[in-house]
């Protein structure tokens, strides 16, 4: 039997962290004889090819955050502005994780779909055209694309390749989507307005194609997220177990010996040296937090930018400050681990039986995923509303002294072994492929 070589085009917008989980499965194709290319902005153009694969920089090389905030205009503060006239709201990212009833109303359900695709044409319309040239000349088989970077879909719909969302975290984001299709069938069809709808289909009518829901869905989705955290949906999809990648790291001397105390990590995402927005909580609570831990016989590491670790005032003797430690180096040695949620922390404190505490918000699933946490006994998590760092102390204690939170990692572990590997799961895209093709 003929082998089956495969092109494979994997496509995010311009942000290391959202690139960074793609790359095991990306080597696992290449390494089973198939064609490997990864799109993106110019600015990631480094941090691809630092990682072994071959970069396809496309659109401008203005940075994506330029890019984000150049989309906030009059028309964007309008929809701001009216979704706050229907009713107290939340960061509005974290709003499409809302599932309540009350929430999920046609005139708020319309205006954050207004919200959403202008933050998405920020982050994609300048990929598109170039992405396009080039799927056209390489004639990829199967488009892979970021659950954020749409330009994938709408290059795949271009040229009539399969393609595949890809997600880490609890795919909040689709169930919203669904929400939105249901409720809106139930408006007057002169009232039935789609702005997602209306932005892919515009590109897709550019090039003589049509709107439809796998542009928005993926023809099927590839999830790293644990089984027993998944959300019903309609949409089939391939289950990868989540494989470390942090791009060019050492393991740091100090880590290359057993801890004389008990290793606390509190680890809040590389993003943090972005922007302020996207610090999982203030200086303010962080100092809070090291005093309220200062007393506790643990030796706490703190991954930390240099810039912010100067704008604290103390820093306890039981506390080591670090820019950046590759967390599957450090979390093996760990009795528990402080983090905001970020899928890395999650699922390498989960590989390694380690119970965890979620603080802060900023990936959009965290409180969906903070109570199925709960619920199944590996960790705790703390809502927004009530961090503190007295809090935040309570909750660490319970898991450094209560073994029912490592027996409940643990059964995460156990059930994380049973994902297929990369490696595993090519044969299952490759089955896909075809039957996309047959289709």
């Amino acid at each position: 039997m003929e082998e089956l070589t495969v092109r494979v085009l994997f496509v995010t917008w311009p942000w290391q962290t959202h690139f960074q989980p793609t790359v095991p499965l990306a080597w696992a194709l290449q390494t089973a004889g198939h064609e490997v290319r990864v799109a993106s902005g110019p600015e990631l153009t480094d941090v691809i090819t630092k990682s072994g694969l071959t970069a396809v920089p496309v659109g401008s090389d203005v940075p994506v955050l330029q890019k984000l905030t150049e989309t906030f205009t009059e028309e964007h503060q309008e929809i701001v502005d009216t979704l706050e006239k229907l009713g107290p709201r939340d960061d509005l990212l974290f709003e499409f994780a809302d599932n309540r009833e009350e929430m999920l109303t046609w005139d708020r359900m319309r205006w954050l779909t207004r919200y959403l695709a202008e933050i998405l044409k920020g982050m994609n319309d300048s990929m598109v055209e170039d992405l396009v040239e080039y799927s056209r000349w390489w004639k990829p088989d199967l488009v892979v694309w970021d659950w954020l970077s749409y330009a994938g879909s709408i290059a795949a719909t271009a040229v009539g390749a399969a393609h595949a969302r890809i997600h880490a975290e609890i795919d909040v984001d689709a169930r919203f989507r669904r929400n939105f299709v249901r409720v809106r069938e139930e408006q007057a069809p002169e009232v039935r307005e789609d702005a997602m709808a209306d932005w892919l289909g515009g590109w897709a009518e550019k090039y003589g194609k049509s709107f439809s829901e796998e542009m928005v869905s993926g023809q099927f989705t590839i999830d790293h997220m644990l089984g027993s955290l998944h959300l019903e949906t309609n949409v089939p999809h391939v289950a990868v177990r989540y494989v470390p990648y942090n791009g060019t790291s050492v393991v740091p001397d100090w880590i290359r010996r057993d801890p004389a105390k008990r290793r606390v990590l509190a680890t809040f995402g590389v993003s943090q040296e972005k922007s302020g927005d996207y610090q999982a909580f203030s200086i303010e609570q962080l100092q809070d937090m090291l005093d309220s831990l200062a007393d506790l016989d643990i030796e706490l590491v703190v991954t930390l930018p240099e810039q912010l670790q100067k704008e604290l005032k103390r820093v306890p003797d039981n506390t080591r400050l670090v820019e950046f430690v590759p967390l599957h180096t450090i979390i093996p040695s760990c009795s528990a681990v402080i983090h905001h949620g970020g899928v890395p922390a999650f699922l390498d404190s989960v590989a390694h039986e380690v119970p965890q505490l979620f603080v802060g918000r900023v990936v959009p699933d965290v409180e969906e995923r903070g109570e199925r946490m709960e619920e199944a006994g590996a960790g705790l998590s703390i809502p927004p509303a009530e961090l503190s760092g007295k809090r935040i102390k309570e909750s660490l204690v319970r898991l450094l002294d209560e073994p029912a939170f490592r027996e409940g990692a643990a059964r995460l572990r156990e059930e994380r072994l049973t994902q297929p590997t990369p490696a595993e799961a090519v044969r299952e895209l490759e089955a896909m492929v075809e039957r996309l093709r047959s289709r």
